[in-house]
């Protein structure tokens, strides 16, 4: 086997290895992009880059000397691609927008293909290992950061005993609740109230025990409370 033909397969391979290893982190994480889709993406920006770098290979001989294609503007071709692919994985569930880091993910692998692409190993391998660090142990140092948890919260009343819009707040005030916004809705034909809000607190476990002050209130005929996540 010629030289340039291992070569050619130690970046494809190379390239299929890197994105299979950010991949197999997204499919234990129960992501849509997971294993095999990180890997073609890393494969495919790979082997377009191996187009402009052998290009002298394909082009026949009476045309290499007018026309040679340019890497960077097919590196660019590659990201604009790859954006498409990545917006496909991002979409909103009530405050929550999901998929952005998997969607980072895709990104960063498809330009980790195009370095083993060119044969660039060192930031290649480099930006493997840093993005697998993001993707694991940055995990672990965001889910122990102070942030505000926010959730959608209703309140549902008989109209004729509804609670006052005061101790709704004071009853959320004592399990360290803020309200973000509030909206009031009429239901069942005008027979039932509805406290329609979005509540804030600086930690998750708060909202287990509001759940159950309320389930006490007799006068609450219903309630929700829908945490947002990331």
């Amino acid at each position: 086997m010629r030289e340039e033909y291992r070569q050619i397969l130690v970046h494809l391979i190379g390239a299929l290895v890197a994105g299979g290893a950010i991949g197999m982190e997204r499919t234990f994480q129960a992501r849509p992009a997971g294993f095999r889709t990180h890997a073609l993406v890393c494969l495919a920006s790979s082997l377009l880059m191996l187009a402009t770098l052998y290009q002298d290979r394909w082009l026949p001989a009476e045309s290499s000397s007018e026309f040679r294609s340019d890497p960077l503007r097919m590196a660019q071709g590659i990201m604009t691609g790859i954006g498409f692919l990545g917006a496909g994985v991002i979409f909103r569930e009530g405050l929550t927008v999901r998929g952005l880091t998997t969607a980072a993910s895709i990104w960063v692998t498809a330009a980790i293909g195009i370095m083993i692409g060119i044969g660039f190993y060192l930031p290649a391998a480099a930006a493997t290992l840093l993005t697998l660090t993001a993707l694991t142990f940055l995990r672990w140092v965001e889910d122990r950061m102070p942030s505000h948890s926010y959730a959608h919260h209703v309140l549902d009343f008989a109209r004729e005993d509804v609670m006052p819009e005061h101790e709704v707040r004071a009853l959320l005030e004592q399990h360290h609740f803020r309200i973000v916004n509030l909206s009031y809705r009429t239901s069942e034909a005008g027979q039932g109230f509805e406290y329609r809000m979005v509540i804030r607190t600086t930690d998750a476990r708060n909202f287990s025990a509001l759940a159950a002050t309320l389930l006490q209130r007799p006068r609450i005929r219903s309630f929700r409370i829908s945490p947002t996540g990331n």
